[in-house]
């Protein structure tokens, strides 16, 4: 097989950029430039191996002797999936087209594959970070990042806690969910010892009232007395 007599740019790899699905942007085309320095006229047929997922064009042509062509490859709105990623590549078929030869579909049809000249390409994938999609590098997406680092931002939160002073202090109630300060428990206990205190029963002392009736007992006895003796008196006279 002959050297490449095409000089191709750029010359290892073909770059396109994917978003963080794996997806090809639409608005990014990546440009090859085929240059033909010969004094010769050259056929050449740019070919893939992932003919769907992308757009080629031109994707066959004819280059006269010391002229150039850019090639635009533009991906389609397809999902690039892990597992083909470094199969994607592309290859740059030339020949020099034989003297008096005017139909150039003939002339691929009877080229024989000793005169063909190829050269391939590698594809790489970017995403929006600028990190290689080829690489086995951290790809992971800013969410999973922040996944990854919750954990140790919730152990710092809570050491901080349990180095407060009134860690066992504070209790949550059982409704709301509402935390209690010292200042509150101290005075809701206060509340029930006054309430039980409250509630206790008093001894049978005599209060001001009770001490008037004593006091007026001597007095209704002599009375009730004398009525009786009244009685009795009025009985004998009769």
């Amino acid at each position: 097989m002959p050297n490449q007599v095409l000089i191709i740019e750029p010359q290892n790899e073909l770059k396109f950029k994917v978003d963080y699905a794996g997806i090809f942007e639409l608005s990014h085309t990546t440009y090859m430039q085929l240059t033909n320095p010969s004094e010769h006229t050259v056929l050449f047929k740019i070919k893939t191996t992932a003919p769907k997922k992308y757009c080629v064009r031109p994707n066959s042509g004819v280059l006269s002797p010391n002229s150039k062509v850019d090639i635009a490859i533009t991906p389609q709105p397809v999902h690039v999936d892990n597992t083909e990623k470094h199969k994607h590549k592309f290859m740059v078929q030339s020949v020099i087209a034989p003297e008096g030869k005017t139909n150039i579909d003939q002339v691929w049809k009877e080229i024989s594959p000793d005169q063909l000249m190829d050269y391939k390409l590698k594809c790489v994938f970017e995403s929006p970070r600028g990190a290689n999609q080829n690489d086995s590098g951290d790809t992971a997406a800013p969410t999973e990042i922040i996944k990854k680092r919750a954990p140790a931002e919730d152990a710092k939160l809570l050491t901080k806690d349990a180095e407060g002073p009134i860690q066992n202090e504070v209790k949550r109630k059982d409704d709301d969910h509402t935390p209690v300060s010292p200042n509150a428990k101290t005075e809701e206990l206060l509340r029930v010892h006054q309430g039980g205190e409250s509630r206790m029963p008093r001894g049978h002392s005599y209060g001001p009232e009770k001490t008037e009736q004593v006091a007026l007992m001597p007095w209704i006895a002599t009375a009730i007395g004398m009525a009786l003796l009244g009685i009795i008196i009025g009985k004998f006279l009769m």
